[in-house]
């Protein structure tokens, strides 16, 4: 995970086009000087490592880690010197429901050259949307569907010509065009798009009227391995609540292993390998495999609701603009447990960290004093559990996304130490990132594009719910150039932490932590929103962004 350095001009910026080249200027931003102000590490230590203890039992929406998570989000941020954010409020209530899987069945495959049994957990998981008590899927037939993707202004349809009502699909995950060298091809090249996200095919399957949807896990085009899969799909999940109960949905929805998957194809005299090449070419036909499939299961049903919490710096000469910093408080709760017993992913860096990272920098503004616009700072649940919380907030909003000149997401902070560079995840896409530009020539470091794409990050974090609004909103990790080690220990610390933390009981504080970076990066972040927050000017997306026309839209209607 390489990425490559890019150096950018020095003031004044001009905003270029996600291409970076051959791309008009557009008109000069008003990108106030700010002047650098110390982050607290005491601040981000001791927030850290109170939110990632056994105490609050890896803050699951609706738990009792939750409530733990709003009583000390609440008392901090008052402290800080916030208001509450929803009037004389701290929290914005997001209605979920809560449905876990219990007594799953094997999955069985029958009328192929063998007949199968598939393993909960080992060879396979599953769920459902729908609040039903129980589930039960009874020979359906199987059919791949290729990518499973539906996307008429590409001329690309893996459905066309195939029935899939009250059948079982199987889609590959990702992009057809996923390990593609560079960005060019019918979906971005190795850049995965939103069709590329395990929760369109989900939904595009719905649509098709499937009654099940099992996507193939492979971990290079996942970006994950099994073990992230069985930790995140097993135990209570968490959906938004909607009026039909999620009868609009598939009764069943899950991932199989590749391996199964092989198994699988090869009962109905199929070859995996041979179908997935077939299924990148435009025009692909679903393939009936002529086999079916029976699983059944069980379901714990629970509503409640959970809270965004916000707070607010009011602004001293345009309080109703506003600038939004953002990251998610939740985590997985219990989960799988580790070798040694421990069933608690306490998500000390997704997000403890980023979390941590919002009273910080709340002190931080409010010991410089109140900016010109107001300063939102909102701490989002169910992030986990598909961007839940913010997608509520952005779907409600308490201040108005017309008048939300911006934003930044924070989310898993790794401690690898002190980079040359940062990287931006979605790099090109907005004018913010004149703003960010600033900030890092008068910090010595230079931004860098996202080296994994094809991982489809952008999609993957809470800026995406507020984006979709038409928000501009900078989502940026830390840097994998490191001062000690170069790239290689940057991808080396990066790698240690997927493989061996992420989504797992691992996750853990640690107090022997380098922070040097975190609080470095935390730097920046102070000054990309304190200039946004004195800036006169309204942030966009860069022409022909996918998100342009929304936002031109809402601020056409606020003036």
């Amino acid at each position: 995970m390489i990425k490559t350095l890019l150096k950018f001009a020095p003031l004044p910026f001009f905003v270029m086009s996600a291409a970076q080249a051959g791309a008009q200027q557009t008109a000069p931003l008003d990108i106030p000087d700010v002047a650098p102000q110390p982050v607290s590490q005491a601040t981000m230590q001791d927030v850290t490592r109170m939110l990632a203890s056994d105490e609050f039992e890896g803050r699951a929406p609706g738990s009792v880690g939750e409530q733990k998570t709003i009583a000390l989000l609440t008392e901090r941020f008052a402290k800080a010197g916030l208001k509450p954010g929803n009037g004389d409020s701290w929290l914005q209530p997001v209605p979920l429901v809560s449905i876990e899987a219990g007594k799953v069945s094997p999955l069985t495959i029958t009328g192929g050259k063998t007949p199968l049994s598939l393993a909960y957990g080992t060879d396979m998981v599953l769920g459902t949307y729908r609040e039903a008590d129980r589930i039960i899927i009874a020979e359906s037939d199987v059919v791949f569907v290729g990518y499973g993707i539906n996307a008429p202004e590409k001329g690309w349809n893996d459905y066309a010509g195939v029935d899939v009502k009250g059948k079982t699909v199987v889609i590959l995950v990702n992009d057809p065009d996923y390990d593609s060298a560079d960005l060019t091809g019918d979906f971005g090249g190795k850049a995965m798009t939103y069709y590329g996200r395990w929760t369109y095919k989900y939904e595009e399957a719905a649509r098709q009227g499937a009654a099940a949807a099992l996507i193939v896990h492979d971990t290079v085009p996942a970006a994950y391995g099994w073990g992230v899969v069985e930790s995140s799909w097993t135990g209570p999940q968490f959906f938004a609540q909607t009026k039909d109960k999620g009868a609009s949905q598939t009764q069943a929805n899950g991932w199989i292993q590749k391996s199964a998957a092989e198994t699988l194809l090869a009962s109905a005299g199929q070859d995996l390998a041979t179908l997935s090449a077939a299924a990148r070419k435009k025009g692909f036909k679903a393939v009936p495999l002529g086999v079916k499939a029976s699983v059944s299961f069980a379901n714990a049903i629970d509503t409640t609701m959970s809270n965004n919490i916000i707070g607010i710096l009011p602004g001293a000469k345009r309080p109703d603009e506003y600038v939004l910093y953002t990251a998610h408080w939740d985590h997985l709760g219990r989960c799988k447990p580790a070798s040694d017993g421990d069933d608690i992913c306490n998500g000390a860096v997704d997000n403890a960290t980023g979390t941590a990272a919002l009273v910080a920098l709340a002190e931080t503004f409010a010991k410089a004093g109140a900016p010109d616009r107001s300063v939102v700072f909102l701490a989002v649940t169910a992030e986990e559990s598909g961007l839940l919380g913010s997608a509520y907030y952005g779907q409600n909003p308490i201040y108005p996304l017309a008048k939300t000149a911006g934003g930044i997401n924070m989310d898993a902070f790794l401690m690898a130490g002190p980079s040359r560079n940062v990287t931006v995840v979605g790099k090109g896409k907005s004018e913010l990132e004149a703003y960010l530009d600033a900030a890092l020539t008068s910090a010595d470091r230079v931004a860098s594009p996202d080296s994994s794409p094809q991982n489809g990050y952008y999609y993957r974090s809470d800026h995406f719910s507020l984006a979709k609004q038409g928000v501009p909103m900078l989502y940026i990790d830390g840097g994998e150039d490191l001062i000690e080690g170069g790239t290689a220990a940057g991808a080396a610390a990066a790698k240690d932490y997927t493989v061996n933390r992420y989504h797992g009981p691992k996750d853990e504080y640690n107090p022997d932590w380098n922070w040097s970076g975190v609080i470095a990066d935390m730097s920046l972040y102070y000054r990309i929103g304190r200039s946004l927050a004195m800036s006169t000017s309204w942030p966009n997306w860069v022409e022909g962004d996918e998100f342009r026309a929304t936002r031109d839209a809402s601020r056409a209607a606020a003036k």
